[in-house]
């Protein structure tokens, strides 16, 4: 192979890999909450202790076939070096200090960005319950009475208290701008507490393979300012649809890239029914 072709490979693989990486959304380093903000943190650090070992092991990739070619004879020739107690100390050491740093950061946070721990705000916590199904996410607001399908609205500043539970098989419930994903499982109820600090629609989405309409699962969650939020409620509460026992039966029906829809009334025991209903509070049926 010819230095001229050599070369025509090598701009073909850096032209790819740019156009890959064009592509990419770091959404993980955007964070618009608080719950967010401090998970990117820590991703962050971690990497950064783990370039410690990273940064050294690439320069002596380089380095070292550089210093060892076969035209360098200039430098000591120690065909009979086997052992450096120094060598021994760093690559024991220095891997064992990491792990003990990643440890102690695990600990910590565990306990800080627990999911079920509230978020402290002088306003109050808004709850609203989440239910995975095939292929789409079904929000009730118990507080307002009324319920979507593939969006959700929240005030600015506002603590959410998410209540999720599955319909259907095990899925996830994420919202990558905001912070920690919670699975979503049938017969239980799992909690998660976000909040958004910036207005703007960040988009949702099921973070667990769920069946062939796993790639249209997604949702929008808009955060409003507070009047704004208010008239979308009101907004909401005029809709012609009405969740009953019916429309919820339809609702279950294995469906792909579901359309969001509003809901004016709603079943305010329909989100206890449905973790019951895997759990024999209603025989199964």
């Amino acid at each position: 192979m010819n230095r001229s072709r050599t070369t025509n490979i090598k701009l073909l693989v850096l032209a790819l890999l740019s156009m890959l990486l064009n592509g990419c959304n770091l959404v993980l380093f955007d964070p618009k909450g608080p719950i967010a903000s401090q998970q990117m943190d820590i991703i962050i650090i971690s990497i950064l202790v783990m370039l410690i070992v990273v940064v050294p092991v690439i320069i002596m990739g380089i380095w070292f076939p550089y210093k060892y070619r076969a035209t360098n004879t200039s430098n000591e020739y120690k065909p009979n070096w086997e052992h450096s107690n120094l060598i021994e100390a760093v690559v024991w050491a220095v891997p064992i200090l990491i792990i003990i740093t990643l440890g102690i950061i695990t600990y910590i946070t565990s306990y800080s960005l627990d999911p079920r721990k509230p978020i402290e705000s002088d306003k109050e916590t808004m709850v609203v319950q989440v239910v995975a199904m095939d292929w789409k996410w079904l929000f009730i607001y118990p507080e307002y009475e009324i319920a979507t399908v593939n969006e959700i609205a929240m005030p600015v500043d506002t603590p959410v208290e998410f209540l999720v539970t599955s319909d259907t098989v095990m899925n996830s419930f994420f919202i990558p701008h905001l912070g920690t994903q919670i699975y979503a499982m049938s017969g239980m109820e799992n909690r998660v507490h976000l909040m958004a600090s910036e207005e703007g629609v960040y988009p949702g989405i099921s973070a667990n393979y769920s069946g062939f309409g796993f790639s249209g699962m997604k949702f929008s969650a808009i955060a409003k300012n507070q009047q704004d939020f208010e008239s979308w409620v009101e907004q909401v509460k005029r809709s012609p649809g009405i969740l009953n026992d019916k429309r919820f039966q339809q609702l279950r029906e294995k469906s792909r890239d579901v359309k969001p829809m509003h809901f004016s009334s709603v079943n305010p025991l329909l989100f206890t029914q449905i973790i019951e209903h895997y759990t024999g509070g209603l025989n199964g049926e």
